[in-house]
């Protein structure tokens, strides 16, 4: 409220509640949490217009405002979340509904959700789950229901799921869907359009002078993986190259399978001088797979990941990936996505950009 903006008897009024909020503190027990009655009853207003000013309701006379918002400041008093929850008929909270086995993918979206909702009063539940459970959506529909959720934000392979998504809707539940392609309305999506960062780890690694590439894709049944092995085909093929059946290797977006990886690759009789991983987790342990029988990146064979989570920036040698931002605020997306810019520089270890 601008104080400037209100008259001298609106000025008065405010004092003589600052003055009655100055004896209450006073007279207080300090252990004792002051209270939407206590506020209400210093203001002289009932509590439904406590209500009214904390939710920024126009409905409100100037004056009295002022009068609660000089009283609150007082006080230092600060709305009970659940209290509100119940007038609003949910909770300030926020959920990520994820499977994804990364766990560096998981941190990752959850500070970009945290950093979205930071000036808010929203706070974020974390809530794992596993899509080949028989309750996989009991448990979810429990998720919602128990913390009366604001919204959702879907990471993928939840996201690809339309029963998620016909259950939130059945829930009136907001949500959010992050995936490599538009799966639903433009409003509920967060695209990342894996397809075309693939497409430039093609690009990068046939003008590097390489003709036998390898892949090493994502989990099954994830689109991403798909999108992800899709473009990097269609990659080549535009630099005049084929993706080779049998250089396709089947991972599961962990370390570990990088690791697997690169001990079935190097027992090939003509390995790959090249690789394009579907994320870093998989390219550093397929670095470290390739540290163990002795051979050297890129000497011996160059890598590429996707996503540029922190482990391509601690890994030795730091590994060339597909650089993904920090998605945006994923309670406002707008459907939304990246698009792929090419790198500026061709050392041998760097990000190759995806905004």
């Amino acid at each position: 409220m601008d104080e400037g903006s209100l008259t001298e008897q609106d000025s008065q009024a405010v004092e003589a509640a600052l003055a009655r909020a100055r004896a209450f503190s006073r007279e207080r027990d300090g252990s004792r949490r002051v209270t939407i009655n206590d506020v209400a009853r210093l203001a002289e207003v009932s509590k439904k217009t406590i209500s009214r000013v904390i939710n920024d309701s126009p409905n409100v006379r100037r004056k009295t405002q002022a009068v609660v918002r000089a009283i609150m400041d007082e006080l230092s008093y600060i709305p009970d979340p659940a209290a509100r929850g119940l007038n609003y008929r949910h909770a300030f909270l926020v959920g990520l509904i994820y499977d994804n086995p990364n766990p560096q993918y998981v941190v990752t979206t959850q500070r970009g959700i945290l950093e979205a909702i930071a000036d808010s009063e929203y706070e974020l539940l974390v809530h794992p789950c596993d899509r080949a459970s028989p309750t996989f959506l009991d448990d979810i529909r429990r998720f919602v229901q128990r913390q009366r959720l604001y919204g959702v934000v879907l990471t993928p392979s939840v996201s690809e799921d339309e029963r998620v998504a016909a259950l939130l809707r059945e829930l009136d539940c907001r949500h959010v869907r992050i995936a490599s392609v538009s799966l639903g309305e433009a409003d509920t999506m967060l695209v990342t359009r894996d397809a075309l960062g693939a497409k430039e780890a093609a690009r990068h690694l046939a003008e590097f002078g390489h003709t036998r590439i390898a892949h090493l894709a994502g989990r099954p049944g994830f689109r991403s993986s798909e999108e992800r092995q899709r473009g990097f085909s269609k990659g080549l093929s535009e630099m005049g190259l084929s993706l080779v059946p049998d250089l396709v290797i089947e991972g599961d977006y962990t370390f570990k399978s990088g690791v697997e990886a690169a001990a079935s690759v190097l027992a090939m009789d003509v390995p790959p001088t090249a690789i394009f991983c579907a994320n870093d987790a998989m390219a550093v342990g397929f670095i470290q797979g390739m540290r163990q029988a002795g051979k050297r990146v890129p000497e011996d064979m160059s890598v590429v990941g996707y996503d540029d989570f922190q482990i391509a920036r601690t890994s030795w040698p730091n590994l060339t990936t597909i650089h993904v931002p920090t998605p945006p605020n994923p309670l406002n997306s707008g459907g939304r996505g990246c698009w792929v810019t090419r790198p500026k520089s061709r050392a041998r270890s760097k990000r190759l950009g995806l905004w």
